[in-house]
């Protein structure tokens, strides 16, 4: 993790999608650092036909078949039991072609496509009106797309804006120089070795809390420094370090860059494993800056948190605490020259996509095709309408969805989550591993849950943030401080609920544990998630699957650590918790077995929680329909019948494919499965499937019936 710039990840969505992305040197495995918040997806995935080579091509948005499959997209050589992801979606996945400025491709991105090529329709109809009110959100959303586009003005700049930063640096002469240095960052280009932000408070969620934990790692995770399977990247890394530090004229950049990869190998070593990062209860740790100072000297504490802003908390969170004095002392035994020419090269990194093309150039060069396998950069249009629509998020929003999103989604959505939520309760009653008392605070769980569908009720106020169409590199500045002083300025105030962490376009939905909540963003409210013309079983297999997904995160295996009121809090019975753990266990077995490339497994362990969720969406998805049909048997269409029509709308919207280099990262730092065993992991253990398909001893998925796994 780099910085904590936001709470429940409002910020990091909100931010200009350029800087958001330009590196993303995290161990993350969740949407936010304090983990409350999980996502449904993270990267990008895949169906067929109406998706051109060159990507999805309009604002419409796709269909699959008459009733919301295409049926034509199986391949019906393969037996469903040896791969049930080849047999829905086979003849799609063949046909799909990954887009030369994508690393994967599918349902997902497609979808962040369309609503990307809408938002290219309103924010070009913004541009080209001469009525906007100065300073308004629609001529500041108009401004920040200017201020990208202007390619001759970024180019005459040159390295120009960074001068007062690497002055800055040079300056920055001894460590407790270059640890204020590091506190200053909160906001603005730069690094530090901690990340530090504002969250909700786990064990308090009435409020806030400041929270801060390892960074100070270039590379996707601590992995790509010491696994040898990815010693090339790691080789192209310090030569990418070099680079920068030659545009930017810093002397020796050769011996600065291996200097700078040394450090970070050792910092990585003291880093925990994206496994231990899940363990809510291991990264809740009470201190105070005095504390934290005394358990991990060597860094000027005191120093830091002052630069931030945040000199007069009285108590913070650290995260990884055991490898805090680790960190610490590392930047003690540093030479001050390579702290200072590794704030350069990750300041430079940090700016790159706001630079001229020498440094955007470079860095997308090594960060999307050498560590992503993305073969060609995406076009200066396309990264100037993320820019515009990630700069003034909601506000970007509100456009969407007037346009864009049917209120009648909305009512529909509301009918489906009722349903979810009925056929869970009904689930959690007729468990046989869980006692009475356990029940109970379940049941008390599940009615205290939130459903937020399509926008937030309350947009957030831009009018303090400045944009000028002639500055790109000051508007990220400039956003960068407005998203961290929203988080200072709410330090001492109660949890805001009505806040959204996604934006209104995001494809994608989550969990908020801290507030209890399920969120779906209104682009993600579309084929093949959710069609109002689809047949009911496909739309329960789809967004049903992920209403019941994201209901299961609060009840997976940290989600469940939280109660109804969001509290993290022991609300089990210790045989009901062991169950439960022995549950995961072997679900975890189940997924550690799956090897989508030679030599990488998924990790059971990393993505334990979302591997949970993808389980009880099926499995609660299903029981839904059959709720759904109010005691009447469902209909057969074109011989398909309402369990098949269901496991195929889910196998539908994990249509995927992935270039090799960025199949690897993922298995390495993403809490998500690969696709094709976000198919295959869940049904596998829902006797449903079996049923519905034929499945039998000697298929390649068959599992016997008592070594499935039944959790919710």
């Amino acid at each position: 993790m780099k910085k904590l710039l936001i709470g429940a990840a409002v910020g990091a969505l909100l931010l200009p999608a350029g800087v958001a992305a330009a590196h993303d040197g995290h161990d993350h495995a969740c949407l936010d650092e304090s983990c409350t918040v999980v996502e449904l997806f993270h990267g990008a995935s895949a169906p067929e036909g109406g998706a051109a080579p060159a990507g999805w091509v309009g604002t419409d948005a796709p269909k699959y078949g008459t009733w919301g499959f295409d049926l034509s997209g199986r391949d019906t050589s393969v037996s469903p039991g040896d791969s049930f992801f080849r047999y829905a979606n086979g003849t799609a996945f063949d046909k799909l072609e990954i887009p030369s400025d994508r690393t994967s491709y599918g349902s997902f991105p497609l979808l962040r496509e369309l609503s990307d090529n809408r938002m290219k329709a309103l924010i070009q109809g913004l541009v080209a009106r001469t009525d906007l009110k100065a300073g308004s959100d629609e001529a500041k959303i108009a401004d920040a797309y200017r201020s990208y586009i202007d390619e001759a003005r970024i180019e005459a700049l040159d390295a120009q804006p960074l001068q007062p930063f690497l002055s800055a640096i040079r300056a920055a002469d001894t460590h407790e120089k270059i640890a204020a240095y590091m506190g200053q960052t909160q906001g603005r280009v730069g690094s530090s070795f901690f990340g530090t932000g504002i969250t909700i408070d786990q064990k308090q969620p009435t409020r806030y809390a400041v929270t801060t934990g390892q960074s100070g790692i270039g590379l996707p995770n601590r992995d790509y420094y010491l696994d040898a399977r990815f010693a090339d990247k790691k080789e192209k890394y310090q030569a990418y370090i070099e680079r920068m530090l030659t545009n930017i004229g810093w002397a020796d950049p050769a011996g600065h860059a291996a200097a700078i990869v040394a450090l970070e190998t050792r910092i990585a070593e003291a880093h925990w494993t994206p496994i231990e990062n899940r363990n809510r209860d291991k990264t809740y740790n009470e201190y105070t800056i005095q504390t934290l100072a005394a358990e991990a000297p060597g860094f000027d504490w005191t120093g830091y948190f002052n630069a931030a802003g945040l000199g007069s908390i009285d108590r913070l969170i650290v995260r990884q605490n055991t490898a805090m004095p680790k960190i610490a002392a590392i930047f003690a035994e540093a030479p001050i020259d390579t702290l200072q020419a590794w704030q350069a090269f990750h300041t430079t990194d940090d700016a790159a996509p706001t630079l001229s093309k020498r440094f955007s150039d470079a860095q997308w060069e090594f960060r999307s095709r050498d560590l992503s396998g993305q073969p060609e950069q995406r076009s200066r249009e396309k990264r100037a309408i993320s820019f515009a629509e990630g700069s003034l998020g909601e506000a970007a929003g509100r456009l969407y969805v007037a346009e864009y999103f049917p209120a009648e989604s909305k009512a529909k959505m509301e009918e489906l989550v009722a349903n979810l939520r009925t056929a869970l309760s009904h689930r959690i009653d007729n468990l046989t591993w869980m006692g009475t008392e356990t029940k109970a605070a379940a049941q008390e769980k599940l009615r205290k849950f939130t459903v937020k569908i399509g926008y937030p009720d309350k947009w957030r106020d831009y009018t303090a943030l400045e944009v000028r169409a002639d500055d790109l590199f000051g508007n990220t500045q400039r956003l960068g401080q407005f998203q961290w002083n929203y988080q200072l300025n709410r330090l001492n105030q109660p949890v805001d609920k009505a806040e959204w962490g996604m934006t209104p376009q995001t494809v994608n939905a989550y969990y908020n544990s801290a507030n209890n909540e399920i969120v779906f963003p209104a682009a993600i409210l579309q084929p093949p998630f959710f069609d109002p013309d689809a047949d009911p079983a496909v739309n329960y297999g789809g967004i049903g699957g992920v209403i019941g997904h994201e209901i299961g995160h609060g009840f997976d295996d940290q989600g469940s650590k939280s109660d109804g009121d969001g509290v993290l809090r022991n609300w089990w019975t210790d045989e009901d918790k062991a169950n439960f753990q022995a549950l995961t266990t072997r679900l975890g077995a189940q997924y550690d077995s799956y090897e989508p490339l030679p030599g990488f497994h998924v990790q059971g362990g990393l993505t334990m929680g979302e591997n949970i969720g993808d389980a009880a969406g099926t499995a609660v998805g299903l029981e839904a329909y059959h709720l759904s049909l109010n005691g009447q048997p469902a209909p057969v269409i074109d011989g398909v019948t309402g369990d098949q029509r269901f496991f195929y709308g889910w196998a539908q919207v994990w249509q995927s494919k992935y270039r090799e280099d960025a199949l690897k990262n993922q298995i390495a730092t993403d809490p998500h499965s690969p696709a094709e065993f976000r198919v295959i992991g869940p049904v596998r253990n829902i006797d449903a499937w079996y049923e519905a398909f034929g499945v039998k001893p000697g298929d390649k998925y068959y599992l016997a019936p008592e070594d499935r796994v039944r959790i919710w």
